[in-house]
């Protein structure tokens, strides 16, 4: 794998969104859980190898190399150099020498065929930009028989993004720099015409109740203090006329009102596990 890469724009808002928030990634416990939720679903075992795609600060991969012994191998994946920096430290610490770090893009690899037991992929898959295609190449990837297993949020996940989302759609306008598959049904026919077979989608529920400050902070984050990810995905958001804006700002305030209780706003963490295998032969 090539120590840079040829990124176009929206992968480098991602590389760069991501290298910034290297720094703090590991705090709090959400995110390791998800990946070790995700391994609960699967059967990695000694001797197999593992892709990591989207390794970020190598939670997964290291978790899945304690796994695979020594006898077999993980290989991390991710596009910021940054959270890459985090994860080759914790793999040393522990004195694992079966796993190990690659800059490279989900979307270009160029593994051979027929090589890894598992695919798995945590906290990444709504960033691929053509997942039906990217899904293929890793079909290609893997061994007869083998496994892949990808965490993604429901769309129906993040309460201040669906609010917003609703909104802007009389508006034409798409807000969210990642892309959710959607329901299970679309998730089910995305792997299908993927080539794999086997299918499952386990779902869980993380969310909890948040205070209206938090669930309006996505207002915060898209419209007013957008992240330079945000500005290349959301530009017509800016487009519009300061009246526009204002009706949603207000619709959109009204909305979460609308949903606060006494114990707060419900933030909804609805979250897929999509399970599925290559046929064998």
């Amino acid at each position: 794998m090539s120590s840079s890469l040829d990124l176009n724009e929206y992968k480098r808002a991602i590389a760069n969104f991501y290298d910034l928030r290297s720094s703090n990634y590991d705090v709090g416990e959400w995110r390791q859980q998800i990946c070790y939720n995700l391994l609960d679903y699967v059967h990695v075992g000694s001797g197999q190898f593992v892709l990591n795609i989207g390794t970020g600060t190598g939670q997964l991969a290291i978790a899945a190399a304690k796994m695979v012994g020594d006898q077999g191998s993980v290989v991390g994946i991710d596009i910021s150099t940054q959270m890459l920096a985090k994860a080759l430290p914790k793999a040393e610490k522990l004195a694992l020498n079966n796993v190990k770090f690659q800059l490279a893009d989900a979307e270009q690899l160029d593994y051979p065929h027929s090589y890894f037991d598992y695919i798995l992929c945590a906290h990444t898959f709504p960033w691929i930009s053509h997942k039906e295609a990217a899904l293929k190449s890793w079909h290609h990837l893997l061994k007869s028989g083998g496994r892949i297993a990808v965490h993604t949020p429901a769309d129906t996940a993040y309460v201040g993004a669906v609010v917003l989302r609703q909104l802007l759609k009389a508006y034409d306008i798409a807000v969210e720099p990642s892309n959710r598959i959607g329901s299970q049904e679309e998730c089910r026919n995305l792997l299908s015409r993927s080539g794999f077979e086997g299918i499952e989608i386990k779902q869980e529920q993380h969310g909890s109740y948040v205070d209206f400050d938090s669930a309006y902070s996505y207002w915060h984050s898209i419209i007013e203090n957008p992240s330079e990810l945000s500005l290349k995905v959301s530009s017509k958001v800016f487009e519009l006329s300061a009246a526009q804006l204002a009706t949603i700002k207000s619709e959109f305030t009204a909305a979460l009102s609308e949903l606060h209780t006494r114990e707060g706003v419900w933030n909804d963490l609805t979250t897929l596990y999509l399970l599925a295998r290559k046929a064998e032969g």
